[in-house]
């Protein structure tokens, strides 16, 4: 990793980033001694951004990627392979999470046969408050059971959306943070999610990926918002976009819809990412979330 730029702390990076993640080029902005510094893999990837960095400041428009400009001719499966074992490579956690859960649309037919993997409803125990609930968790699988639902969907649109907006928001976490602490999120907000939807419904016939998908919306925005440097691609609209889909389908289908499960995961998204903002800012005394510099590339 080398470093290909130094700029002034004032100068707005976030649109910068952006396009030099549609042009597939990884990188790294970071804060060190009072400028931000772009790093980068190699020499060529220095030499795009320095060429084109001088465009985006001057408010001119930027040319793409060096290698895109040759291209290559490989065949598109081997491309489309390459991109999947980077996409394991880089994202492990998140691929896990959508491949399983492609894997439970197959075997369940898109819930139409449910039955079939029957075990991955939350399970019967407690559930006339809280307190009775948790203390019915008495086992390993009764605790694993309570997660489970996140693998089942029910049609095509209800795992496509699941599916895009855990690869969206899954892969750039990963990206920042240590892969335990993505993982002790989607944990938790599984968790509180499923569980607010059995103590609302006081029944297990739910499942789906959008409470942990609304977790990991309150969480990123909380990081974006107070966090800004760390280059998370969310921004106000967008949050409001989902709250206001909450809203829409509650009012349009709210008796298919798991509404608790989206606001509990929401809610403890949003928790858990205040929570991570104060230990970094106050314990660690970072403007930054996650990793070193050398573990965080767009």
């Amino acid at each position: 990793m080398i470093k290909a730029a130094s700029l002034s702390l004032d100068i707005d990076l976030l649109s910068y980033s952006e396009f030099l993640r549609r042009q597939g080029l990884r990188h790294r902005i970071v804060e060190e001694s009072g400028v931000q510094i772009i790093y980068v893999e190699g020499q060529r990837e220095a030499e795009f951004i320095q060429q084109s960095l001088q465009s985006f400041l001057d408010g001119t428009e930027i040319g793409v990627q060096p290698s895109q400009q040759s291209g290559s001719g490989a065949p598109q499966f081997r491309k489309l392979a390459v991109g999947l074992l980077t996409a394991c490579i880089q994202s492990p956690a998140t691929m896990f999470l959508i491949f399983v859960s492609l894997l439970v649309a197959v075997i369940t037919s898109l819930g139409s046969e449910v039955s079939r993997l029957s075990f991955l409803f939350y399970p019967l125990i407690a559930s006339s408050s809280l307190g009775a609930l948790l203390a019915d968790i008495t086992s390993p699988m009764v605790a694993l059971a309570t997660l489970t639902p996140m693998f089942l969907h029910f049609g095509e649109l209800h795992l496509v959306f699941n599916m895009l907006w855990l690869w969206y928001f899954g892969r750039q976490l990963e990206a920042v943070q240590p892969i335990w602490m993505f993982l002790l999120l989607i944990v938790v907000t599984a968790f509180v999610s499923n569980t607010t939807q059995y103590l609302a419904i006081d029944f297990n016939n739910f499942g789906g990926m959008s409470g942990v998908v609304y977790g990991l919306v309150g969480y990123t925005w909380v990081i974006h918002s107070f966090m800004p440097r760390s280059y998370l691609l969310i921004n106000t609209n967008m949050f409001i976009f989902f709250i206001v889909a909450l809203i829409l389908m509650e009012i349009v289908a709210g008796s298919w819809i798991a509404t608790a499960a989206h606001v509990g995961g929401l809610l403890a998204g949003l928790l858990i990412g205040l929570l991570t903002v104060l230990y970094y800012r106050q314990v660690l005394k970072r403007e930054v979330v996650g990793r070193s510099r050398q573990g965080f590339f767009n």
